[in-house]
């Protein structure tokens, strides 16, 4: 499947890579705040946060790199990040507000992830996979750099929902869904999906070796 980057499918991807760079920055920024780190340290975790998934799935993808070639991504990160700063010592923020706003960047991210790589001529497959990466990994550059284990390595149902949503946008593509609107669908499944799976405590069997 290769979609032809025509100018409405470019300003589907603007607004969706848009969303995700905003609530992705917004997740880094109050994963930070628990660690206490000043504005600067704030800032650099958003940024990776809301720039490191795509920025890894573009160079993958031997394409511009979307925040350099448009610095809106950047600005947008970076006045996300100082706007939850300072909105943080205003009002109180519950710790759960972040994994929401992680929920939000997840399923935004993969599905401009996918999107992306359906553009460039990638298989779908490995498309869906790139949507995976695309919303998963600033979360991990983001635990990372907090010096903790990455959450989608042991939070319920991470990746799995992000891959599921991903296969299911590519199967409405497929059969001639509007693409705003197989984005709409599938990018509220994996969020609705994720949050169900962490009220729930639905998760993949853990590896153990046998005792």
């Amino acid at each position: 499947m290769i979609l032809d980057p025509t100018s409405s499918l470019l300003a589907n991807l603007f607004w969706i890579t848009l969303l995700a760079v905003i609530v992705s920055s917004a997740s880094g920024v109050l994963k930070a705040g628990f660690k206490q780190f000043d504005l600067f340290g704030v800032i650099i975790i958003a940024i990776a946060t809301g720039l490191g998934g795509g920025s890894l799935r573009d160079m993958l993808l031997d394409r511009d790199v979307f925040w350099i070639s448009d610095q809106i991504f950047f600005i947008a990160s970076l006045v996300s990040a100082i706007i939850i700063f300072i909105a943080a010592r205003l009002i109180i923020v519950p710790p759960r507000y972040f994994l929401v706003a992680d929920a939000a960047g997840l399923a935004t991210f993969a599905i401009a992830g996918t999107l992306v790589s359906l553009m460039a001529g990638v298989s779908p497959f490995i498309a869906s996979f790139m949507g995976v990466m695309t919303g998963t990994m600033g979360g991990i550059f983001r635990d990372v750099l907090c010096n903790e284990t990455p959450v989608v390595f042991t939070s319920p149902l991470y990746a799995t929902v992000s891959w599921l949503g991903s296969l299911l946008f590519i199967g409405f593509l497929y059969y001639g869904l509007d693409t705003a609107l197989a984005a709409i669908i599938s990018g509220l499944g994996i969020f609705i999906a994720r949050l169900l799976a962490m009220y729930f405590n639905v998760s993949l069997p853990r590896f153990r070796f046998k005792s």
